[in-house]
């Protein structure tokens, strides 16, 4: 009896838990798994080890392995690889494999690098994109990004959008620390590409609190933040929360005024739709995919001007406010679907069976 074709999800960045790649690929590939019995196919994972139990029901299991970074010989045994993460270093060798390719930014090009890192970054992925036989980009700004930038194929890429994270099954929690009055939240990894140090402009002339969430990646920069803040003499009101859970993240997106993303390079910007889901109003940057994906719904900073961007705050509040905005804000969240997601990459992987 021939068996039947194996698709291999890479899920290797799991191993950074409380990023944005290790929702990803969780809820995406809990999404596919759902609906594996509507297709003709076996499909797996490339994991770590202690990541296993997070998959039930997958077919079989790839083991990670630092070494397979210097060979990647299991991409052999698969019929179709999911690399989905375009930095991956963990791409198969095997020429017989059908490759699908996510890629979630180049931000690289936005990020005003080193000349020389820049074109290490650019060659690495222009290689990775001429050997993949389909890319999915998480939204139409990465498509286009794609297509400006590198040597690619219009017809071999797929805009596959990200669903919301948000679990309704997961009771909020109050964190340790509640907020003594009405706050504005954010949540992202410290670094210089989130433009957080532009918001405790935003705490000027009002009682309200600042609260950041997410893990440190540069400490210079969140020193960068404090001193803005001391600048301005409202570092009594900015509060760094590190790394939280998803009852906790829940609770301040169920409980603040108002959700802030000045990000300067998003391929997607998956916080946004978390706080939408909540019918809460969102202040985004014009910047990246962030149009996108906010949509009408979303509000926006004209500019980083600190009264220019307290006049866009104040504005989006009272439209939101006068205008009952909420419901019409849930409902374009709920356009964002893991389970859709998930029905059109299997589409693709059929098409390379």
């Amino acid at each position: 009896m021939q068996s039947l074709p194996k698709i291999v999800f890479d899920a290797e960045r799991m191993r950074y838990a409380h990023t944005g790649l290790f929702y990803y690929c969780l809820y995406l590939g809990n999404a596919l798994l759902q609906q594996q019995h509507e297709y003709n196919a076996q499909l797996g994972f490339y994991v770590n080890k202690e990541n296993i139990p997070l998959f039930k029901n997958a077919s079989f299991f790839y083991t990670h392995q630092t070494l397979h970074k210097h060979y990647m010989r299991l991409g052999g045994k698969a019929d179709v690889w999911h690399c989905t993460f375009q930095g991956t270093n963990y791409f198969p060798a095997s020429i017989k494999t059908k490759i699908v390719f996510t890629v979630h930014d180049v931000n690289f090009l936005h990020e005003n690098l080193p000349a020389k890192k820049q074109k290490k970054y650019f060659n690495n992925l222009q290689k990775k994109i001429k050997r993949a036989d389909t890319i999915i980009a998480i939204s139409e700004f990465v498509k286009q990004d794609l297509l400006n930038n590198f040597s690619a194929e219009k017809n071999k890429i797929h805009v596959i959008y990200n669903g919301s994270n948000i679990n309704d099954a997961v009771i909020a929690s109050s964190p340790a620390s509640i907020p003594a009055s009405s706050f504005i939240f954010t949540i992202a990894a410290i670094h210089p590409k989130k433009n957080f140090h532009v918001l405790p402009a935003l705490l000027v002339n009002n009682n309200n609190i600042l609260i950041i969430a997410g893990i440190v990646i540069d400490a210079d920069y969140k020193q960068k933040i404090i001193d803005h803040a001391k600048k301005l003499n409202v570092e009594n009101r900015l509060v760094f929360t590190g790394a939280i859970t998803e009852s906790e993240k829940y609770w301040y997106l169920k409980n603040c005024m108002a959700f802030v993303f000045p990000s300067l390079a998003e391929g997607f910007g998956l916080p946004v739709i978390e706080a939408m889901h909540f019918g809460k109003p969102v202040i985004l940057s014009k910047a990246t995919s962030l149009p996108e994906i906010g949509g009408k719904h979303a509000y926006y900073f004209d500019s980083f001007n600190e009264i220019d961007m307290n006049n866009s705050f104040d504005k989006a509040l009272k439209d939101f406010v006068e205008n009952n905005k909420s419901e019409a804000i849930k409902n374009w969240s709920k356009k964002f679907d893991w389970n859709i997601a998930a029905t059109q990459h299997w589409k693709i992987y059929e098409s390379l069976l």
